[in-house]
């Protein structure tokens, strides 16, 4: 560590103590040497920088007031440079650092200011070749951001400061929380996330062509909730370098940690706003103050989305995180709620109402980017003029999302009006009469498809599937006309449904619809 009596201990240099400062206070970390002539060098003097003068700046101002501006602007203290000139150092400078308790120090007329600099320089030196002394100078820096709220930003750029790396932190879902000398594509995320799912997760990787990373896991309790990534082959990266980049992962666990804290928090209250609004027992008064906590304001149209993915691989919580990070990227202030099946946002929207799809048909292709293996569907409610219509909007916005998680289908994106008739009025049946009604028309043909091999279930969805047309689907089946007439009709005598008919293709379109949305 540099310290003025660290500088005072070396022989060749000849620093003699004048004014001791208060206790303690030369043997106290300096940050550097600052060499100014100045009147006022209050704002070029870096925090406990030590600082080398020849008094140049007598005729411009006072001692007193010297000595003031380089006590407020942090200085650790004063040398005084003796000359040909001022072959002593003048008594007020001496009574004004008595009198501000800075440390003065004289340096004699043989001994140049580059002495002291590089006498400090050798001294850091010799502390940085210890790996224990870095490690511990770098962490009590880290502690030191996290504390004061500087966050996984905070942590890289003490990083930076010390090794000249390309860093980013990316959690499970591919959104970064920090990044310093790099900046990652939609692409190279996704890759990130991606490498993340895997266990264990790789120690490197390819983010895009020709851009290799090294993958360092951050978590608390085994499974990594995000990765430090350093944008250098770990081949390439020295062993300090390797040692400070687990030191940082360390550290991040614990911004994580936090991050978790808080987000649990906020769920919890957003869970409590979406029941309220649910259930409808939350005055318009309490719901609008609720809002206004996330920064929304209940005055302006409120859009409500619930968004799921089918199958659903990804849960809901991860998936939350990811719109998380798309509502921030455009700037929207939104409470996000999790769920047991789905994630319910409730966002200001200043854009047209007729924007509202369209951005969420974006969001639902971006989700789709970040969760490759599987479907993101977004129900749409509102915008709702204000907190009175939030229970409509909600109800038909988790509706809707439903339909579309049961569906399947390329439909990514709907209001509940613009679905069909027919998934609405299923989607709101009982799921035990929806259950019936597939195992009286739909059992029949499994059975004998089970019993026989064969593939009426299969030749039904094809023949439906082509407007009731035997040409087409016949075709599509690669069989003969009279083949499909011959599967159609023993579909006929199992179901008691006539396929020739209106009515009976009509129950057995349902009946497969009804399959699809009460199937788990």
């Amino acid at each position: 560590m540099l310290t003025i009596s660290g500088l005072v201990a070396l022989p060749r240099l000849g620093l003699s103590v004048l004014v001791p400062g208060p206790p303690g206070a030369l043997d106290a970390a300096i940050s550097w040497l600052h060499n100014t002539e100045l009147p006022d060098p209050s704002g070029y003097i870096g925090r406990a920088e030590l600082v080398l003068t020849n008094g140049l700046w007598q005729a411009g101002t006072t001692a007193r007031a010297f000595v003031g501006r380089c006590r407020a602007a942090g200085a650790a203290g004063v040398v005084f440079g003796l000359r040909d000139a001022t072959p002593a150092t003048p008594p007020e400078l001496v009574e004004a650092c008595r009198e501000a308790e800075l440390p003065l120090l004289q340096l004699p007329t043989e001994v140049p200011f580059t002495a002291v600099t590089h006498a400090a320089a050798d001294i850091l030196a010799a502390e940085r070749q210890s790996p224990l002394a870095a490690s511990l100078r770098r962490g009590t820096a880290f502690t030191d951001a996290l504390s004061s709220g500087a966050g996984a930003d905070g942590v890289l750029r003490i990083l930076r400061r010390e090794h000249e790396l390309p860093l980013a932190v990316v959690d499970r879902t591919g959104s970064v929380l920090a990044q310093r000398g790099a900046r990652l594509a939609p692409e190279a995320r996704v890759t990130a996330a991606t490498a993340l799912a895997r266990t264990p997760p790789p120690l490197e990787l390819t983010l895009v062509p020709g851009v290799t990373a090294t993958l360092l896991p951050i978590g608390t309790f085994g499974r990594p909730d995000a990765a430090l990534l350093c944008l250098r082959a770990a081949i390439a990266l020295t062993e300090e370098q390797q040692q400070a980049l687990s030191q940082a992962a360390h550290f991040l666990s614990m911004e994580i940690a936090r991050r978790q804290a808080v987000r649990a928090s906020e769920e919890r209250f957003a869970g409590e706003l979406v029941d309220m609004i649910t259930s409808g027992v939350g005055s318009r008064v309490d719901v609008a103050r609720r809002l206004g906590t996330f920064g929304i304001d209940p005055a302006q149209p409120l859009a409500v989305l619930a968004a799921a993915t089918a199958p659903g691989g990804v849960a809901t919580a991860d998936l939350a995180t990811a719109l998380r990070g798309l509502l921030a990227d455009h700037g929207v202030a939104a409470m996000v709620a999790t769920g047991s099946a789905d994630v319910v946002i409730v966002a200001a929207w200043r854009e047209p109402s007729e924007a509202l799809a369209p951005w969420c048909r974006r969001q639902a292709a971006a989700l789709g980017r970040r969760f490759t293996d599987a479907r993101a569907v977004i129900g749409v409610g509102g915008p709702a003029a204000g907190p009175d219509r939030l229970r409509t909007a909600l109800l038909e916005a988790r509706r809707a999302c439903q339909v579309l998680v049961r569906t399947g289908g390329g439909l990514a994106v709907a209001r509940l009006g613009d679905l069909p008739t027919y998934h609405v009025l299923l989607s709101r049946a009982d799921p035990q009469v929806l259950r019936q009604l597939v195992a009286a028309v739909l059992t029949p043909i499994r059975d004998h498809d089970a019993a026989h091999g064969g593939q009426l279930e299969a030749t039904l969805r094809v023949f439906l599937a082509h407007q009731a047309s035997p040409s087409g689907a016949a075709k599509t089946l690669h069989l003969h006309v009279n083949s499909l007439y011959k599967r159609l009709d023993r579909i006929s005598e199992l179901t008691g449904r006539d396929t020739a008919t209106l009515d009976g293709r009509l129950d057995l379109f349902l009946a497969l619809e009804a399959d699809a949305l009460s199937s788990p």
